[in-house]
């Protein structure tokens, strides 16, 4: 039984998508590629956060969730991940909507707009476990993307 990995999302089968590694065996996270390039425009206001699409979905234990987290080198830049991290339930693979591609969110806080390349390193992703309180009834679904289980 497979526990935890990652697969191509649909619609991006035919687009080179590279799977993620680890840089070294002791390394906590899997390194992600954006799947595409990408212009980050510097930030101004009314100017929102950017996608940057993985072509990327991956899968865990019901007990478990990933975490979207940004390189160390991400921030020297200019990066700022938009959601300071992101967090990927066990449920959002291969839900109806997106089937679970992930993509991380970026605001650009540099002099000059940043352009990523398809196969930059763009973040990392963090398998974890987590807990449940004793009295926990959780019940719902999920159908969708981001922000489809409420607020």
């Amino acid at each position: 039984m497979a526990c935890r990995g990652f697969k191509v999302a649909k619609g991006w089968e035919d687009k080179g998508i590279e799977l993620p590694v680890r840089s070294t065996s002791k390394a906590a996270a899997y390194d992600i590629k954006a799947a595409e390039d990408v212009v980050i425009p510097k930030f101004a206001p009314g100017v929102k956060p950017t996608l940057i699409p993985t072509g990327l979905k991956a899968y865990c234990m019901p007990d478990e969730w990933y975490m979207l987290a940004n390189r160390s080198s991400g921030p020297k830049k200019g990066l700022v991940l938009a959601n300071s991290i992101g967090i990927i339930d066990a449920d959002y693979y291969e839900n109806e909507t997106n089937d679970g591609h992930f993509m991380f969110q970026y605001w650009n806080f540099s002099d000059e707009d940043i352009t990523i390349k398809k196969g930059d390193r763009i973040g990392q992703v963090i398998f974890m476990k987590y807990l449940l309180v004793d009295d926990d009834n959780a019940q719902g679904i999920r159908t969708g993307g981001f922000g489809s289980t409420g607020n």
